[in-house]
């Protein structure tokens, strides 16, 4: 049988156990940007994945706000079975330039996806919202979509909090972007590929030492062709100066 305190540890661990699931789980009902990060400066597709939390309700509704103190000139849509995609603009006081050297006046702020009849989400179902969107802006490490969730039943859930560094995750936090520094192709390449550089070192510098052997090798049979036929001629001429006749 066990000990008292042999029973309190495991009834310790089973509580902290469930304390960590307790917590957890809601994390998995969040509406979240998929996949999570993107390079600054570059065109990317994401998708916001709308988990649907009910037990009785289906989302019928998804506003996503696009943030224009970041604009961003070209926003588009996937198309969606079952739903009806709406995008609204806003003018900006500081145009956009595009990498074709074109202004833009007007950059997407807000995206609404609307369902009929065959498109509703139903409780312990989720669904994937696509766009694709660039450039990327390069003044800032992240891109924060304010997001609401409708359901059939009126209940609209607020998925606006921004998370706080340090800070408890909130209750209901939105979608977020992180923005990581573009790298380029030959830093990619070599990260993609740890050791090709040294591995490039080491085949050229065997490459090199294989070349000099070579080199030596050849060196040493022309030397040593020349001193015999030195050697030989030297044995002639001895030959002769004492007037014995060659062989």
């Amino acid at each position: 049988m066990r000990s008292l305190p042999a029973r309190r540890s495991a009834a310790a661990v089973l509580l902290a156990a469930g304390a960590v699931l307790a917590t957890a789980v809601p994390a998995f009902a969040h509406v979240t940007v998929q996949p999570g990060t993107a390079q600054q400066g570059g065109y990317t597709a994401v998708a916001f994945r709308v988990p649907d939390e009910s037990d009785k309700a289906s989302t019928v509704k998804l506003e996503v706000t696009v943030p224009t103190d970041h604009p961003i000139a070209s926003v588009s849509t996937q198309p969606l079975p079952g739903w009806t995609a709406t995008v609204d603009k806003t003018h900006l006081d500081t145009p956009v330039k595009t990498d074709d050297g074109d202004s833009v006046t007007d950059a997407v702020s807000k995206i609404t996806w609307t369902a009929d009849a065959t498109g509703k989400v139903g409780p312990g179902q989720f669904q994937e919202f696509k766009i694709s969107f660039g450039p990327l802006p390069k003044d800032t490490d992240k891109l924060v979509f304010k997001a609401l969730q409708t359901y059939d039943d009126g209940t609209v859930v607020r998925w606006i909090d921004e998370a706080k560094q340090g800070q408890p995750e909130p209750q209901h936090p939105a979608p977020t972007l992180t923005l990581t520094p573009a790298v380029d192709a030959a830093a990619a390449a070599a990260v993609s590929t740890p050791g090709a550089s040294r591995d490039g070192a080491a085949v050229a510098a065997a490459k090199s030492d294989d070349s000099t052997a070579r080199t030596l090798g050849v060196v040493g049979i022309v030397v040593g062709v020349v001193g015999a036929a030195l050697g030989a001629l030297g044995v002639i001429g001895g030959r002769r100066r004492s007037g014995t006749p060659a062989s």
